[in-house]
């Protein structure tokens, strides 16, 4: 099995990245994670990477006056490391439409809501203030709007009576680390289409019947 080659692109302590190199150990895994680059030196996803042997860099974003000048590096670095799939994890630089494209069906990333509901930052606080009993996850393909790519698995969880913030972004990250390397699972293996604004994914299937109920009484 020839795997993909992965690059995985952090600004913080790479808790998705961490699962990813998880998943990826796994012989039978269609990808292999060849790069972690991080835009901050400080990043504790770097010391991850490196204490399992896995090549990083660092592209200071402040050292660049623009971001395709920044992105010129990246690319480099990308191009050299012949990485032909980008996972976004914490990666906390938004990317011109150039490099985007550039990357068309290739570059993924997760966000903590159920997308389109709660793009942007601050997910979280912003389902509790609003009272929806369900949020949740979202792995889609990067577009040049931001949070506004095709969906290729979304998780959801159940919002409890009394949660704050943290309760409920934990519950939320668990799910996170579970999709996520599922879908770069069916990227890497092919399974994924594009059609229009929707992500078509070959032999999935789905039980009907089955829903999650929040809250249950």
């Amino acid at each position: 099995m020839t795997r993909k080659r992965v690059a995985i692109l952090i600004s913080g302590r790479g808790s998705n990245m961490a699962a990813l190199i998880e998943a990826a150990s796994a012989r039978n895994y269609p990808a292999e994670i060849a790069l972690v680059v991080s835009n901050r030196a400080a990043a504790k996803g770097l010391e991850l990477a490196n204490s399992r042997s896995i090549a990083t860099a660092t592209i200071d974003h402040v050292a660049y006056k623009s971001r395709e000048q920044f992105e010129a590096e990246l690319t480099k670095q990308l191009s050299a490391a012949k990485i032909e799939i980008i996972c976004l994890a914490g990666f906390m630089r938004i990317l011109t439409a150039s490099f985007v494209k550039q990357w068309e069906g290739r570059l993924l990333n997760i966000h903590p809501s159920l997308l389109p509901a709660f793009k942007g930052i601050d997910t979280h606080v912003r389902a509790l203030d609003a009272g929806v009993k369900v949020h949740g996850c979202s792995v889609h393909f990067v577009v040049p709007e931001l949070d506004s790519g095709p969906i290729v698995m979304q998780a959801a969880v159940p919002v409890l009576e009394g949660d704050d913030e943290e309760e409920l972004a934990m519950r939320v990250l668990a799910a996170e680390h579970r999709i996520y390397s599922e879908a770069l699972r069916l990227l890497a293996e092919g399974k994924l289409t594009i059609e229009g604004e929707r992500v078509v994914v070959a032999g999935a299937n789905g039980d009907p019947d089955r829903a999650l109920v929040s809250p249950r009484i």
